[in-house]
């Protein structure tokens, strides 16, 4: 049976991240606020370089803030956790190990024993249409494949929330639609909060309940647009004019911020 622990609240108040090497400093993030509510899906969205993945990193305790501070349930955020999955553009999986193996590794890291290890990742792989892939190598799987098998490797640790950095960015267009359908019935199942991160706007409008339009860099939010389709979400709604009234003004954002990319960051 799959389950998943109580999904997150992600409370982002005034984040600021800056990096700084041989006496550079690049600001990234600038007063970056954001709350979700439990189960909630929320894409980021905004030119490149703008800061989505270090958002990301900042929620996943990878990168920790300069100011500001990130809470996940009303503990903050100090370092990586089992709470908090990340599943990125490239599928990281280990290339010597079986498809179960690669699912079965966290809970092996925390100490599960066999059987149940076997029996919830033969689940998770089951909710992402793998059934049958258990002793198949990530070389012998698609891309889309590889995907599903990092969503379960994630999945299988009951995170409260999952962050995806762009997960579908390196597939086909059609791999890419049909992996979007699967992750929204997946998340439907689940219940857990996703923060997800993409350069497109049909996709972040497809997924989410809010899209976040992020300004050009130092990054942060310049709208959070609420998105009332109708769920589930067939593939066709994208054609409809309530799915192009929300493309029109997420996309007019999206390249105002560009055209500022080019120019000298706001003071």
């Amino acid at each position: 049976m799959v389950t998943a622990a109580p999904a997150g609240r992600i409370e982002i108040t005034d984040l600021g991240v800056v990096f700084g090497r041989d006496g550079r400093r690049v600001e990234a993030i600038r007063r970056f606020t954001l709350l979700t509510t439990p189960g909630e899906f929320v894409a980021l969205l905004g030119p490149s370089g703008c800061g989505k993945t270090t958002v990301l990193n900042a929620v996943a305790g990878f990168v920790p803030p300069t100011v500001g501070r990130v809470v996940l349930d009303g503990e903050p955020v100090t370092e990586p956790g089992a709470d908090r999955g990340m599943v990125f553009q490239q599928h990281s999986l280990f290339p010597w190990k079986t498809v179960l193996g690669n699912v079965e590794f966290g809970l092996k890291m925390r100490g599960i024993g066999p059987a149940a290890r076997s029996t919830q990742a033969r689940s998770y792989l089951s909710l992402v249409g793998l059934a049958g892939f258990e002793r198949a190598y990530p070389g012998e799987l698609s891309g889309g494949m590889q995907q599903r098998v990092g969503i379960a490797r994630v999945l299988v640790n009951r995170p409260r929330v999952m962050l995806m950095d762009e997960p579908f960015g390196a597939l086909d267009a059609q791999t890419r639609l049909a992996m979007q359908e699967l992750l929204l019935g997946v998340w439907r199942e689940v219940k857990t909060t996703v923060l997800f991160v993409t350069h497109d706007v049909d996709e972040a409008i497809f997924l989410a309940d809010r899209v976040a339009v992020m300004t050009a860099r130092p990054g942060q939010i310049r709208d959070l647009i609420p998105v009332k389709l109708a769920r589930p979400r067939p593939a066709e709604i994208i054609a409809t004019p309530e799915f192009m009234a929300l493309k029109a003004r997420v996309l007019a954002q999206v390249r105002e911020e560009s055209g500022r990319a080019w120019i000298e960051p706001r003071p």
